[in-house]
């Protein structure tokens, strides 16, 4: 009899497991984890194959192996603590920054355009030296900036009930933006120009603007596209070069061409972390723009995959702390942060496939680069103080608190009063 009543309790314990299993999603917390589960996952990754790319790149130039993984390991680092800070912050906290964030970024912008003080790396003249081998690009702060600038702007407003009109609605957010975006074009950044786009299109969905905005705005936007790039032989070369396959007259296609060499390569599981071939000087900037492709080559589709799954399931938490919440600076913050993220890797991801012109844009937390991570860190960070800011998650997390102590006070007055023992006095 009490053989079958465990059984009993043994079942009877697995389905409920079942039905619970069946809700993780649902949990209060279950976006929270799953954010900073991929995040974890992504950096982590992101800085094994940081080395295995970069290792020929470094031994060219007369460096250690392991030059760019310190760098990024340093990077990563200050973008952990940024992060935890972060998440650890209120929520109000980050609107008082937006300002102060804003206006930092563009000063930092100008100073890249003035003689002696900005770098050109690659064509672009948005860097600035901070001394030895290390470079800051404030157009990957403009991302951040944007964002909470632009999301508390429409918040206050929502709280207001303006945005109905649609100068409350435009203005000041895309005069701003169009200085941010102009400031950034002066320095031959089209790839992240094209980035602050994705995220004020998605600033302005999310406050409710009308679909005949968007119109107006694409075909705006397009013409100013099309004639950017007809300007530049550069960014045509590049147009040209979607879906080559083979390298053209002066291997103008050099770079995709190879992109899908490697690619091709990889098979199923990859050749093995390391054994990649195209990085041996065939591939360019294997450890930046093309990172997706060497890690297509060494870790094949089952690698490449995962790589996508992570950031698919990242924006998909993210997507759930945007459209569960009543607060507008939570939902226009968090669905501003998943444009981001997912706009950028899909511009990286398609030039590495031949599908979009090659735009110079990193992989969002997987590509090398201080200047990209940091910012991103910090964004993530941010997306994990919303996602705690939901009512239910408020309460688990308060809840567990609860437990907590009371384990400890279980755990002493378990214990019993501690005595005292000594020699006797006589």
């Amino acid at each position: 009899m009490r053989a079958g009543a465990q059984v009993r309790e043994l079942r009877l314990r697995a389905r409920r497991g079942a039905v619970q299993g069946r809700g993780v999603w649902d949990r209060p917390l279950g976006a929270y984890y799953l954010i900073a589960g991929s995040c974890l996952l992504i950096t982590g990754l992101g800085l094994v194959m940081v080395y295995s790319a970069s290792q020929v790149q470094a031994l060219r130039h007369g460096l250690p192996s392991t030059f760019y993984l310190r760098k990024q390991l340093l990077a990563a680092g200050i973008g952990g603590l940024l992060l935890l800070c972060a998440s650890r912050a209120p929520v109000r906290l980050h609107r008082t920054l937006a300002y102060p964030l804003l206006a930092g970024t563009m000063a930092l912008l100008v100073l890249t355009q003035i003689p002696g003080l900005g770098r050109t790396v690659n064509g672009s003249t948005n860097w600035l030296s901070l001394g030895g081998p290390f470079l800051l690009q404030p157009s990957e702060f403009g991302k951040l900036a944007l964002l909470v600038w632009g999301a508390d702007l429409l918040a206050r407003k929502e709280r207001h009930r303006l945005l109905g009109q649609w100068k409350h609605l435009l203005v000041p957010l895309v005069p701003g933006a169009l200085l941010l975006l102009g400031l950034v074009l002066l320095g031959g950044d089209m790839g992240t120009a094209m980035i602050l786009t994705a995220v004020l299109f998605g600033l302005l969905w999310l406050a409710g603007a009308p679909p005949r905005l968007f119109g107006a705005t694409l075909v705006a936007a397009g013409l100013l596209s099309a004639a950017l790039i007809a300007t530049s032989a550069h960014r045509m070369s590049r147009l040209a070069c979607l879906g080559a396959t083979d390298p053209g007259p002066g291997d103008r296609c050099w770079q995709g061409v190879h992109s899908l060499y490697a690619l091709s390569t990889g098979g199923i599981f990859g050749n093995g972390i390391g054994a990649g071939v195209e990085k041996w000087g065939q591939l360019p900037e294997p450890h930046t723009d093309f990172i997706f492709a060497v890690t297509g080559e060494e870790l094949g589709l089952v690698g490449a995959l995962s790589v996508l799954g992570l950031i698919a399931g990242l924006v998909a938490a993210g997507l759930r702390v945007a459209t569960r919440t009543e607060d507008a600076f939570v939902r226009l913050a968090a669905g501003g942060i998943v444009t981001w993220i997912a706009a950028q890797a899909t511009i990286n991801i398609g030039g590495v496939l031949g599908l979009l012109p090659i735009a110079g844009v990193p992989l969002p937390m997987f590509s090398y680069g201080g200047s990209a991570l940091l910012p991103t860190l910090y964004a993530i960070g941010l997306l994990l103080a919303l996602a705690k800011d939901e009512p239910g998650a408020r309460a688990a997390v308060a809840a567990r608190r609860r437990e907590r102590r009371g384990r400890r006070g279980g755990g002493r007055r378990g214990r019993g009063p501690r005595v005292r023992t000594g020699r006797a006095v006589r």
